[in-house]
């Protein structure tokens, strides 16, 4: 299987060509060491009505990889940027704060041409930082007390947050509000992940000191989601 370079590239056609983002900072643009993904779509064979109404928590998926593509587009129906002007987000977010960080953990062969690993995603350049090399997933699985869908799925999204972000400006109920933020973004994984044939569930059973390592989320930074990608058994 061939792998992608670990170069930064913005293609001529790619919808960030020539894109200046308000109050991007340095960590948010592409680095020597990410991947700018490929270009998410607006429209999709599958209408939200009929996402919803097959929207399933599953646990069990087929031994075979997804496309960059479609992790692509499940990013981005997460946290993904959808007004490049003011720099609104595919979620909501209170006051536009925007707490939440993803994170990939790519299997081994998980993800068409994408080298095993762990990845940071970058919403203002949708591109993904390889920020750990290897296969994680056993380790993540571990730290998940064991579930298997962690170790069968094909890429494991994690949700952290940081709610300091929020705070300052609604106090303790900041933290409640970022909360609601990653259930936000979670239901749009499930929608967009039904929309492209996956599967997924919404896991908040694990060892958050152990998977805050695991990604190496930095001071206030707290995990609340996990949510494997995996092509239905």
């Amino acid at each position: 299987m061939e792998s992608i370079d670990l170069i930064c590239r913005v293609p001529t056609n790619s919808f960030l060509s020539g894109v200046k983002y308000p109050g991007a900072s340095p960590r948010a643009m592409p680095q020597p060491t990410s991947i700018v993904l490929p270009k998410p779509k607006t429209k999709g064979k599958m209408s939200a009505e009929e996402a919803i109404s097959k929207r399933r928590s599953t646990r069990e998926y087929l031994r075979k990889p997804i496309t960059l593509d479609q992790l692509s587009q499940v990013l981005w129906a997460a946290q993904g940027v959808t007004d490049l002007q003011e720099g609104h987000r595919a979620s909501p977010s209170p006051g536009a704060k925007y707490t939440l960080e993803l994170y990939i953990f790519a299997r081994e062969g998980g993800v068409v041409g994408l080298p095993a690993g762990v990845y940071h995603y970058e919403p203002t350049a949708h591109s993904i930082k390889h920020i750990k090399p290897g296969d994680q997933t056993l380790a993540l699985q571990s730290a998940a007390r064991d579930q298997e869908q962690v170790g069968q799925a094909a890429a494991i999204v994690v949700v952290t947050s940081i709610f300091e972000r929020a705070t300052p400006k609604y106090g303790e109920r900041g933290i409640q509000y970022s909360i609601q933020e990653s259930a936000s973004a979670g239901e749009n994984i499930y929608i967009q992940s039904t929309a492209l044939g996956l599967g997924t569930v919404m896991m908040g059973a694990f060892d958050e000191d152990r998977v805050g390592q695991l990604v190496g989320a930095g001071k206030g930074e707290k995990p609340l989601l996990l949510m494997p990608l995996g092509v239905l058994a």
